[in-house]
């Protein structure tokens, strides 16, 4: 037997789960996915999204609407006349029409432990956070922001070092075993749902550029959490003087240092890139200038010797 899927999803994070469902034999009746953005340098291309692609690719149905709120968008989904919606990342807030618009609801997959860190950007925050533990969460869906019922959770260890797209990518391959073990208990009608607890709710903000520059005036730790957090997107910056230049440089990974010893900003001496702090040391180990590719500290600065950092 099989379901009738409607599949919502947008970036790389959904594809798992739509390509394992297809693999499972569900039936996906249409693919819903943002729509084509801007891209290149004067934004002339529209790209598909990574989800919209992969649906290409299996000759399914891709629907783009730029909202859902109108009667004939929900009179289309509901004309689909699936058993259920899959949601994975999808960017739009769903209407109760369509929560209500399939045989047996919505089914959302979400990258964190509920009710801590509802919202967009939970891999990231969980990191910047210093979090020790993240993991994948299946949910009937409601009206409010990733507060619905749960019907199934596989957790993870954080690692210290371990860095937001290395946690994408665990979660992601998580979430397609999940979400086909959800669809399958569905089916045989053996789902069981726990309703979220109110209490240690957190909200997992969109992230702000302004987040994304670094103040070594801050402890050691948190500045740690923040460069991984952020990497490798949007990914964490400061300034580097580089031949008597200031560049912008991005910061990818590093790792604790000991001790300190001079003022924040301050490059320490030894081997590689390490970098005074408010409290402790950073010791960077993969940076990035723009336009260039992730280079190790030492083949950074074998090629650009760094005499600042602001």
């Amino acid at each position: 037997m099989s379901l009738r899927v409607i599949f919502m999803g947008t970036p790389d994070f959904s594809v798992p789960v739509l390509t394992a469902l297809i693999g499972q034999g569900h039936e996906i009746a249409a693919v819903y996915s943002q729509p084509p953005r801007p891209a290149g340098r004067r934004g002339l291309e529209l790209t598909k999204s990574p989800v919209h692609e992969k649906a290409e690719e299996f000759g399914i149905e891709v629907r783009t609407p730029k909202s859902l709120k109108s009667a004939e968008e929900q009179e289309a989904f509901h004309a689909l006349q699936a058993d259920v919606a899959v949601v994975v990342a999808y960017g739009l807030l769903l209407p109760r029409a369509i929560l209500e618009g399939t045989r047996l609801g919505c089914y959302n997959g979400h990258a964190s432990l509920l009710p801590r860190w509802r919202g967009a950007a939970p891999i990231q925050r969980a990191i910047m956070a210093g979090d020790r533990e993240s993991g994948m969460m299946i949910m009937k869906m409601d009206e409010g922001l990733d507060t619905g019922p749960v019907a199934m959770v596989e957790r993870i260890t954080i690692t210290p070092d371990m860095t937001a797209g290395e946690l994408h990518d665990r979660l992601s391959q998580i979430g397609a075993d999940l979400m086909v073990r959800a669809m399958a208990a569905l089916e045989r009608d053996s789902l069981t749902l726990t309703p979220q607890a109110e209490e240690g709710a957190t909200y997992a903000a969109k992230i702000d550029k302004a987040e994304t520059r670094i103040d070594w005036t801050g402890r050691a730790q948190d500045i740690h959490n923040r460069i991984r957090g952020l990497s490798p997107f949007p990914g964490a910056w400061c300034e580097m003087e580089i031949g008597g230049k200031p560049e912008r440089i991005k910061l990818l990974k590093s790792i604790l240092a000991e001790g300190s010893g001079g003022s924040p900003g301050t490059i320490l001496p030894g081997d590689g890139l390490t970098i005074a702090c408010g409290e402790d040391a950073v010791k960077l180990t993969l940076l990035q200038k723009a336009g260039g590719k992730p280079l190790l500290a030492a083949d950074f600065l074998r090629g650009a010797p760094v005499t600042r950092v602001f």
